[in-house]
Order: C-alpha cells, then structure tokens, then sequence
C-alpha cells in the first residue's frame, strides 16, 4: 500500500512534497490549494508548522506518474509516463525555454505543481493532465491544442489548399497556376520555341527536356542556387525560360513557365479589394526593384502585383492567397484569411511567437484562436534539404520526443527555441532553424540568429546584379552584409545581416538604403 493511503486512515499523510506530516481538516472547506493553484471545495490537509500550506484531497492522491493519454480520453497523447514534479523552478522553466502547457497552452508558476516529461519538454498543469478542470472541453477549444476533430466537409471545398507545400519545389504560385484553363502543359510551346516577355528586353527561350549548357537547377546538397526572377522561388525541374544572353559567362534571366504566364491584372483582391491590381515586373519608384510585400512583409525585388493609386504592392506569391486552407500544425479545421483587427484578438502567431495584430492579412480558426501569419503558414516546405544534413529534414511544430541534447542549430551554431517552428532531423537527432535552412551559399554562416521569425528575411531577395555610382571607381554588387563587411561608408552602421551594395576589388561598401538615398541625391 501507497504510504499516503496507509497514513490516510488515519486523518494524518506523509507527503513527497512537504517536509512536514499533514493533518486532514476536520470538515470540507473552500480554499486555495497550493498543488494546482486552484480554489476547491472540499477535504483538505494543512500542515500544522506551516498553516498555509493546503492541499485538497485530489491533488495530494495524484499518481506520482502518469499517462496523460488515459486521464483526457485520448485528446493529449504522449509515448512516455509524465512525472509529477512539486516546483518548477523559475532557472529550469529559463533553461526549457519558458515552454507553455500542451493542454491549455498556459504559463507555469514555479511553486505549482506540474507533471513533466523532460527528455521531450512536454509539460502540462496537473489539473490539465488529469482532466479535473471543468469544462474539460473548454480546454482544448480555447487552446487550439489536442486532437482536433473535422469542422468541415471536403466536397463543399473542392480546391481546398493543404499546407505546408511538400517541399522548395511546390509553392502557392505554382499550385495556382496549374488549376487555370491556360494550363503549363496545356502550352503548344515546345523547346527551344522564343518568348518575348514585358520583365526581359531579350528574348527568353523555353527548356522543357533538359537544361541548357551552363545551368544547373537548384541543389542544396550541392550548394548549387536557381532563383526564378519573377517568384524568387528555386527552379529545381523542367519546363523553365532562360535568357540566352550572358552576364559575366552566367545566364542573367531565368522565369519558371507558370511565372512567364501570369495574368495582367487580380481583381477584388481579398487585402484590396477596391482596386484592380496590375502585374508590375520591378516597381518604377523603387530603387534596384526592391519594394516590402503589404501581406507577408519580406522585401522582394521579384514580380508585384500593385496598385499605383495607393502605393499598395504585394509579391506575386501572396496575390493569389486563398480565402481558407488547412494546415498540418492544425488538422481537421479550416485557417481563414482575415484582417488581425476583425478576430478581436491579441494573439501570437503560432509558428514563430510575433505579434498578429499590425499585419494586413493573416490566417485564423476562430472556433479555436489558432492564428499564423501568412509567411509562416505558405513559405515553410513540409520537407526541406541542407547539405548540413544528408537527410531530408522536417518541419517540426514542437520538440522532438527522445531528443536528449540541447537544441541548437547547425547552421548558425546558436541555440534553437523548440516552442518556435523548425526542421529537424530524427536519424541524426539535428535541428536547424527554420530561417537558416534556406541559406545554401556564403552568408550560411551569417545567418541573423537573433531574429527568431521562422522565415529567412531575405527569401524573397535574388541578390546579384550590380549598381554603378559617381563616387567609386567600380561596380558594386548586390549582396547581403556579412561580419566582414565592416561598416558601410555613409553612415557607419555595421553592414551584417543587411541588404547591401560592395566592392569585390576593394573595401567599399555601404547599405542599400544608403545607396538609395546616395542615387536619389545624384539624380538630383
């Protein structure tokens, strides 16, 4: 017999918890249990050294291990017994990453108890993970976390888009386009034929069967980078247009074929519907072609769709958003598109922790608060690949079970918050952030490891091409800063982590937005 039920017969206990023995109180009392934090009317036992130690009679027979999967119906599953732990200490709760309840999504206070499985970082309060909070429903409605059940029919959504996109290959833009009656393979196009587009003064011509001599599709393993020109997304299969003509013996202009047949215009579009927008291959008033997406807010230099009457621009990616998708992190219930400001709620997104509140458009379920931005929610492959890895690496939505290390990122080197989103590799027990993982060239290294958005700022960016300026005898190229960079030559700001024009010949070099305002002064 269990020290706890033998001592409890008579009136007194012994607990793990407490040095001192407890008394039962003589009759129900409604008080404040210093266990789960909770007020409860019933039995309680005091310590009569430390008469405001309470506890109440659920909570000082708890199993000192557990199965959260036996005590909630099944809704939280976890492959190992949780442990009941009396504290959680403000310096542990620090090192695990300030974690949040897998049940209720709530904050722990260090002098409740908790049951805990270290190993996985899985944590919940004791009334969570044995289901005495009342309603238990209301848990995991209000929290978004458990299992979920279907809230929607499949065939009242016939062109409902499942994210994440499997991998680098698959993106909005493509799945879009492939549903239009002007279909890729539809195209009597075949390879070699010529396309004269708007974005390009030269000809561009179609590759459908292999590539052309000098090129190489993308290849992370082999550090090997194609960028689209228009989506500034990689190019990693035929059908593609390529421009012929050479800049310093490298192709200078490359199109995905769906990207070469965008439509004109997108009306009523969901984030400004009083305007038509228009395809704009760079943007007249912005410098080097780089504007700020109004949706996701990642600078780009790719194809926009714009209205020029009220300065709103969007990437082209993000002009063809879908009212609702589902996604992975939230199965069986539908994420709509909606304005932060309509769903009157503060809420972080669920992927990387930001604020939700100042963006244009975001995706939310509102029968269970679940809300991501757009980026983190269109932009993270289920699947991604990194030469760091030999493996192909996963999106991970929580910490890994059985992952015994630290995390940190291989990339970068710097620790990894497992609460935000990230890949992961289980063979090799390795993680990366999420926003390192795209980096497959020189500045791999030079990663901002401090912002902890999910995705790369730069995903967005084709850096590459050069600018000319009065003041210096070479050309300068578009790159992104790194630490040996130094400072910029104008205003003396470090140049890591930035959006910058260098010298490859000589020291020089100086930030973009300095180099904009720089051209801007000469043309005047």
């Amino acid at each position: 017999m269990d020290i706890i039920c033998a001592t409890l017969l008579e009136q007194k206990i012994n607990h793990h918890s407490h040095p001192h023995q407890l008394d039962r109180m003589p009759w129900p009392i409604v008080s404040g249990c210093v266990a789960c934090g909770n007020k409860h009317e019933g039995v309680f036992f005091q310590c009569t050294t430390c008469p405001r130690f309470l506890i109440n009679l659920e909570c000082a027979l708890l199993p000192t291990k557990l199965l959260i999967q036996n005590h909630t119906d099944g809704t939280f599953t976890h492959s190992h017994p949780l442990t009941l732990a009396y504290s959680f200490p403000n310096s542990e709760y620090e090192a695990k990453y300030y974690p949040k309840c897998r049940v209720c999504g709530g904050i722990f206070y260090s002098h409740l108890w908790i049951y805990k499985c270290d190993k996985c970082l899985y944590y919940a309060h004791v009334d969570c993970a044995t289901s005495k909070r009342e309603p238990f429903m209301s848990i995991f409605q209000t929290a978004s976390l458990g299992k979920t059940y279907k809230n929607f029919k499949e065939d009242e959504h016939p062109n409902l888009l499942h994210c994440p996109f499997h991998d680098e290959g698959d993106n909005l833009l493509k799945r879009y386009m492939s549903n239009q009656h002007e279909l890729i393979g539809d195209s009597k196009q075949h390879e070699g034929e010529m396309l004269t587009h708007a974005s390009h003064q030269h000809p561009l011509v179609l590759f459908d069967k292999q590539t052309p001599a000098g090129v190489s599709l993308h290849d992370p393993m082999k550090r090997i980078q194609l960028l689209c020109d228009g989506c500034v997304k990689p190019i990693m299969t035929v059908p593609f247009y390529v421009c012929c003509q050479y800049d310093d013996e490298q192709y200078c202009f490359v199109l995905h074929e769906w990207c070469a047949k965008l439509p004109a215009e997108v009306q009523e579009y969901v984030g400004h519907p009083e305007h038509t927008l228009f395809l704009l291959p760079k943007i007249p008033s912005k410098f080097f072609g780089v504007f700020e997406c109004a949706v996701c807010e990642l600078p780009s230099n790719g194809f926009s769709y714009g209205c020029t009457i009220c300065k709103f621009y969007v990437d082209i990616n993000c002009a063809f958003i879908p009212k609702e998708i589902t996604h992975d992190a939230h199965p069986n219930h539908l994420l709509s598109i909606v304005k932060p400001s309509d769903t009157q709620s503060e809420e972080y997104c669920k992927a990387c922790g930001y604020w939700m509140h100042r963006r244009n458009l975001v995706f939310h379920c509102p029968s269970c608060n679940f809300n991501i931005h757009v980026e983190c929610a269109l932009l993270l492959p289920r699947v991604i690949k990194h030469k760091c890895d030999k493996h192909p690496l996963n999106l991970r939505y929580e910490p890994a079970e059985n992952h015994i290390s630290e995390y940190f990122c291989e990339i970068c080197e710097d620790e990894l918050i497992p609460w935000k989103w990230f890949y992961h590799c289980t063979i090799c027990a390795q993680s990366m952030h999420a926003a390192c993982v795209p980096l497959i060239l020189q500045c791999e290294q030079n990663t901002y490891a401090k912002n902890r958005k999910c995705v790369y700022k730069f995903l967005n960016v084709k850096f590459g091409g050069t600018l000319e300026i009065k003041d210096h005898s070479h050309r300068l190229a578009f790159v992104q800063g790194l630490e040996s960079d130094g400072e910029c030559i104008k205003c003396r700001d470090r140049l890591q982590y930035k959006m910058i024009f260098k010298c490859l010949e000589c020291e020089y070099a100086l930030h973009f937005k300095c180099a904009s305002r720089y051209a801007c002064d000469q043309a005047h």
